[in-house]
């Protein structure tokens, strides 16, 4: 199994990163057949822009960017898709969001036919979610932002491709003193997708 996983955060030295880190670890470690590849979204430099050659193409236009074939083709090698990152306004880093509205493409990760139906296609990749926020689960849950995050991301986005998303976990408290127990998390996180199902 191989697994992708992708980090949206500014800094290296972040707990989002030791997160990601410590997942990918337990995956390699739950299985001898396991594989991981870990992309850092600001290291790469990736332009999160929608721009006119994205426009274009989802318009049928013109030939896809290079940088977002690069990035189909590591998907395609990839069984399961682990996303890492701090929570901001409630949702994705905006790094992220632009690598979702670049990357998801029409033709690709859905396609829309004629009749206005959906083909989802992307059935064949499993999804997790990993987002690190400073407020508690009281404050999520009060103002009913996990069901909203819920319906966002794991619905309105991996949904509509077909993508399952086998696990959405919220770490929260981060920056008061939860660092151990959340790379403990991350380890049972990792071993879980790791682990196949008998």
């Amino acid at each position: 199994m191989h697994t992708h996983i992708v980090v949206a955060h500014p800094e290296p030295s972040s707990l989002t990163h030791a997160v990601a880190a410590r997942i990918g670890e337990a995956i390699v470690n739950a299985n001898a057949g396991n594989t991981v590849t870990t992309v850092d979204l600001m290291a790469e430099g990736f332009d999160p822009r929608f721009n006119a050659q994205d426009h274009a193409f989802f318009r049928r236009t013109t030939t896809l960017p290079a940088d977002v074939a690069a990035e189909h083709a590591r998907l395609d090698a990839a069984d399961t898709l682990v996303l890492v990152y701090p929570l901001y306004w409630w949702s994705f880093p905006a790094l992220l969001k632009g690598w979702i509205d670049r990357v998801f493409t029409q033709g690709w990760a859905y396609d829309e036919g004629a009749d206005g139906k959906v083909e989802k296609k992307m059935q064949r990749l499993q999804v997790h979610l990993v987002g690190l926020g400073g407020a508690g689960q009281q404050m999520i849950d009060r103002r009913g932002y996990g069901e909203a995050m819920k319906t966002q991301i794991d619905q309105g986005i991996f949904d509509y491709c077909g993508a399952p998303v086998l696990s959405s976990t919220l770490l929260l408290d981060a920056d008061s003193g939860m660092a151990a127990t959340h790379l403990q998390t991350a380890v049972d996180i990792g071993r879980k997708i790791g682990t196949p199902a008998l």
